[in-house]
């Protein structure tokens, strides 16, 4: 349909044209939910400065009977196409996993069917039978069980901080309901993927509480559910956190050595603990193998999700449960498939969607790189390293850093540009540092020590390592410093024991300081970032990016399906890099980091593996001599290092992919939006209540002064030309090459004016030199500059009054940015 010249706006056309339509088909007032609201609002992040967008909403929901939605109506304005409502309207119908949504202008209405996907023109909306029976059909709802699930309401038992209950948002209900879908259609292998952050846990939780109040019939009163992860914090959290204060201490029990407990619903353990004795007495044999009613897998990724894991056996003898596996990032790859054990998701969340919505926190990435992470270095012929060692003649680049050689400079180096973000931001914003192994780790922390010892307060707990060699003293400090209200320590330093399930929402920094081949890796450690703390104002996290890792957020299926296998490279006999087909980094499980042999000879692949060849499968034993042989470490001193290039990225809010924007790119695309000349801007810059409204406009654009300075410097240009700068490439002019020219050129105007008045604009002159704009006002003339001279009254009376003060200083400001540049 063309659009119309004129018409109704957008809550013209609801109440005139779309609310008669539903009417007519009929829907009654109590099956229609206007403005239902999707997320808090996106946080927008410009450089600095985050603020939340206004909330989005969906126009209608139509529902079944309240709380029952079955689809959702997206209202353009009479004279706006259609079709410009129809992402949109898909967006609300994958959040609330709805089958079928409408975009309409009042007029035209079109239908998306999510599950055909296709998109029809339609003549009148469904009317609610119709549309529901079309619903049931789509969704399988054609049993006694799944509408009962549909209708349980959602527990209420858990309650907030601030004592509130805690309720679902719109997607965990969805995720919760398509579970209990497919499990009331007899699904026993069942998948959901929701990004790090946006609560698993809860979710789980909620899942567990509806078959509860079900009595969900499994041959018992009551399901048993089991809890399965590879690590304590991943059944600590919610054992403590949700279930025992959901279902009560005498409901609950965690396993672990011994004999089998039975007379609990809900049990969590480790498959370390339920397969401890890998013998016929493993603790999970000890169960019959359709004792538990559900099961729950966290980090389904890991562990057991390869068809050859050790622990798939745990899996596979509890094959008659239902088994629900939970994870942000589903791998499928040769060696393991997430998709190929529990199917497809039957919901998805993405980091995209938590970002969008504004419950995930979005990110800065400031690349920062070394010259020898460019250029790579060379040894001289026969050169030794710091144990006497001859250091293989080749070039050596960022792989092979710690990995086949360290260069004690290059971490000093990071140290210090660390130490130096964190000095012009926040010093005291909680930092977790990742590292290539455990010895890098150890040499990072004592560079950061050293540099910040003024920090380091009376209990030295600025900077930790956290690692397997730290043991309950690292993780004493750890878990300090997970808490909200605990300041200090501040920096974390490890390989890889926080790239997973530590949920610390008030970390501000995330450090990238080790090669990261692996997608679903890289996914987990930026979610030790993207949790919200707005009880302290986090509302957005930096990544500090020496190794590229970040790269990954370029790839077009980042935000979507998983990633194959990554290669790493080691060094051949001849010297020479070659790349090997290694297993995802999260293949095969290890609950800790383990050193590969002494400090000086550690051998650490890009793998979580116990010795220096795990997961890496080399059948012949000479090949395998020949690989370890090459991975010896050298230890380098004496290297310059510097920073070879320092670039500021944002995500780009305009867009619904996850883009980043380089942050210069970004700021020069604000100032042109503005849709203003450079004469134009610095003619509007020059007048004072111009220059208000101009100052405004980059405030709303996330234009922060401070932070422009910051990143590029040139603290001695004015604001608006370096702005220009950026925009336009117009040439850097200096403040003091503005007022020398002023007063050269401009004798006879400076002349014009009595002695005594000439002295305040000669003064004035000098303030803006020194401090910039705004110094160039009547304000200005009430600092300590002009104490002594008499009050602003009686300065005005030099000019003649206060009119002729403001168009003196107005004529001067015109004058020093009517200078060519």
């Amino acid at each position: 349909m063309s659009t119309l010249p004129g018409g109704r706006d957008e809550a013209g056309t609801r109440a005139d044209l779309i609310d008669p339509a539903l009417r007519r088909a009929n829907w009654e007032e109590a099956q229609i939910n206007r403005e239902f609201w999707v997320g808090d609002g996106q946080i927008v992040d410009a450089g600095g400065i985050a603020y939340r967008s206004s909330r989005l909403r969906a126009d209608y929901v139509l529902e079944r009977e309240p709380g029952f939605p079955i689809a959702v109506i997206e209202a353009k304005r009479e004279n706006e196409p259609a079709a410009t409502g129809v992402e949109q309207a898909k967006r609300y119908a994958r959040g609330l996993a709805l089958p079928f949504a409408y975009a309409t202008n009042g007029h035209e209405i079109r239908e998306i069917d999510m599950l055909a996907g296709t998109e029809t023109v339609v003549s009148a909306f469904p009317a609610p039978e119709q549309l529901w029976q079309r619903f049931l059909d789509a969704k399988g709802l054609d049993n006694e069980l799944a509408m009962k699930f549909r209708r349980a309401p959602f527990s209420q038992a858990l309650v907030n901080y601030d004592g509130t209950i805690k309720r679902p948002r719109y997607y965990q209900k969805a995720a919760v309901d398509e579970a209990l879908t497919a499990i009331a259609a007899g699904q026993r292998r069942i998948l959901l993927t929701l990004a790090t952050g946006t609560g698993k846990t809860f979710v789980a939780y909620l899942l567990a509480a509806k078959l509860w109040d079900t009595q969900w019939p499994r041959g018992h009163d009551r399901p048993r559910v089991l809890y399965l992860a590879d690590r304590n914090i991943l059944v600590d959290q919610p054992k403590d956190e949700y279930f025992i204060p959901g279902f009560g201490d005498e409901a609950v029990c965690k396993l672990s050595e011994g004999r089998a407990v039975m007379s609990r619903h809900f049990y969590f353990a480790l498959y370390q603990s339920l397969d401890q004795t890998r013998a016929d007495d493993a603790l999970f044999l000890q169960y019959d193998s359709d004792f538990f009613d559900l099961i729950i897998v966290d980090e389904c990724h890991r562990g057991s999700a390869g068809a050859d894991s050790a622990w798939r056996e745990i899996l596979d003898h509890f094959e008659p449960a239902v088994q629900v596996g939970m994870t942000a990032t589903p791998v499928d790859d040769s060696t393991r498939s997430t998709y190929e054990y529990f199917g497809d998701p039957v919901y998805t969340y993405s980091l995209g969607d938590g970002i969008r919505d504004g419950y995930l926190a979005p990110y800065r990435v400031r690349k920062i790189q070394l010259n020898v992470d460019i250029t790579g270095w060379k040894p001289e012929l026969g050169q030794l390293d710091r144990y006497g060692r001859e250091i293989p003649d080749k070039v050596y680049g960022r792989k092979e850093y710690e990995r086949l050689l360290a260069i004690t400079e290059r971490t000093e180096e990071a140290a210090r540009a660390l130490t130096e973000h964190l000095r012009s931001t926040d010093p005291m914003s909680k930092t977790i540092v990742f590292c290539e192994n455990i010895d890098h780790a150890a040499r990072m922390r004592e560079a950061l020590t050293n540099l910040n010892a003024d920090l380091a307060g009376p209990n030295h707990d600025y900077v930790f390592r956290i690692t397997s060699h730290d043991g309950s003293a690292g993780l004493a400090m750890l878990s300090t410093f997970r808490k909200v209200d605990t300041e200090r320590p501040v920096i974390a330093i490890t390989s890889r024991l926080l790239n997973t399930g530590v949920d610390i929402p008030t970390v501000r920094n995330i450090v990238l300081f080790r090669i990261i081949g692996s997608v679903p890796e890289f996914k987990q450690i930026i979610g030790r970032g993207t949790r919200l703390f707005e009880e302290d104002g986090k509302l957005a996290f930096d990544i500090i990016d020496f190794t590229d890792a970040t790269k990954h957020f370029s790839r077009p299926d980042f935000d979507g399906v998983p990633l194959g296998r990554p290669t790493v490279s080691v060094t051949n006999t001849q010297g020479h890099l070659v790349d090997i087909d290694l297993p995802d980094p999260d293949a095969h499980y290890v609950p800790e980091e383990v050193p590969a042999g002494s400090v000086e000879h550690a051998v650490t692949l890009n793998a979580p593996a116990a010795g220096p060849d795990a997961g890496l499968t080399v059948t012949d034993p000479q090949q395998a001599a020949r690989i370890r042989q090459s991975r010896e470490r050298y230890y380098v001193d004496g290297v310059e290092v510097f920073v070879f290039n320092d670039s500021l990225y944002i995500l780009n809010a305009g867009t619904q992919e996850l883009r980043l924007t380089e942050y210069r790119q970004w700021v020069g695309e604000q100032v042109r939006r503005l849709d203003l000349t450079p004469t134009n801007l610095r003619a509007q810059w020059a007048r004072a209540v111009t220059r208000r409204k101009l100052a405004q406009a980059f405030r709303d654009a996330g234009i922060g002064t401070e932070q422009v300075y910051r990143h590029f410097g040139h603290a001695d240009v004015d604001e608006v030309d370096l702005l220009l700068n950026l925009a336009y490439n117009t040439a850097l002019v200096t403040r003091s090459e503005r007022v020398t020219r002023v007063r050269h050129e401009h004798k006879t105007f400076l002349a014009g004016f009595a002695e005594e008045a000439r002295e305040i604009l000669e003064i004035l002159l000098d303030k803006y030199e020194q401090s910039g704009i705004e110094e160039l006002s009547a304000m200005a003339l009430r600092t300590p500059a002009f104490a002594g001279m008499g009050g602003v009254v009686s300065l005005a009376g030099r000019f003649g009054g206060g009119d002729k003060l403001h168009d003196a200083i107005d004529s001067l400001t015109a004058r020093l940015y009517d200078i060519a540049n």
